[in-house]
């Protein structure tokens, strides 16, 4: 299997190096997007995996359909518009495009929505992350995805950073730190009258979202045209 690396920063590095100590999966091509083209790459790219930035995303889009590449896409920080064109994208080739490619990410999301589905009503909920002072985005990614799939009927206001003073209504509250070399971490709290309830998942190495790279990578391969995350990589679904 071929890939390409769109990204030249620590993700694409590490992942390049990752790729030369794995059996079956080259890295043919990568490149800095601020300084090349993806227009540029080879035509034998089985796989384009971007750590890029959403505003490479029409470019990738281009290559991808004109040479029926698949896509792994871990830029986070896409706009509402962005994350339609890539439903777009996705009809035409196969996406695999997940707020995180961490393992344990997912498993912290699949236990957060099964307590939400018992306490919400009952309990506050309040999501607390980390990250490194050189992260763009805020909230993060899995940060979003763990408050949307908590509430998939849009019942709770998502409140970010509070300041001033305001009651609690029906909300989920979301802060961010950015801060030093924390590779990400996220906590979700459920806060009963007389008990709460913690949930945390932590990296503590880049190492796992290589790993899911060409765990992905290896998944969407080959698949028709269609969105891929990881639920289809762990339950199939």
């Amino acid at each position: 299997m071929n890939v390409a690396i769109i990204g030249t920063g620590t993700m694409g590095k590490l992942l390049k190096n990752y790729i030369e100590d794995t059996d079956g999966i080259f890295c043919v091509a990568m490149i800095d997007p601020r300084r090349e083209k993806v227009e540029d790459f080879p035509s034998d790219i089985d796989v384009i995996i971007d750590f890029s930035h959403p505003a490479n995303l029409s470019a990738i889009e281009v290559y991808a359909t004109k040479n029926n590449c698949a896509l792994v896409i871990g830029t986070t920080g896409h706009t509402p518009e962005e994350v339609l064109r890539i439903r777009k994208i996705s009809g035409v080739v196969p996406v695999f495009y997940a707020a995180t490619l961490s393992i344990g990410s997912v498993l912290l999301k699949k236990m957060a929505v099964e307590l939400s589905e018992v306490l919400s009503n009952t309990y506050d909920i309040e999501i607390i992350e980390k990250c490194h002072n050189s992260k763009l985005d805020a909230p993060s990614g899995i940060a979003k995805m763990l408050a949307d799939e908590m509430d998939p009927n849009g019942i709770y206001e998502q409140v970010h950073g509070r300041k001033g003073e305001k009651k609690r209504n029906r909300e989920i509250g979301i802060d961010s730190v950015r801060c030093g070399g924390i590779v990400g971490e996220h906590t979700v709290i459920f806060a009963g009258s007389n008990e709460i309830i913690e949930i945390k998942h932590s990296m503590v190495s880049k190492d796992v979202i290589t790993a899911g790279a060409i765990q992905a990578s290896r998944y969407v391969y080959g698949k028709e045209a269609g969105l891929y995350d990881m639920n289809d990589v762990l339950f199939g679904f």
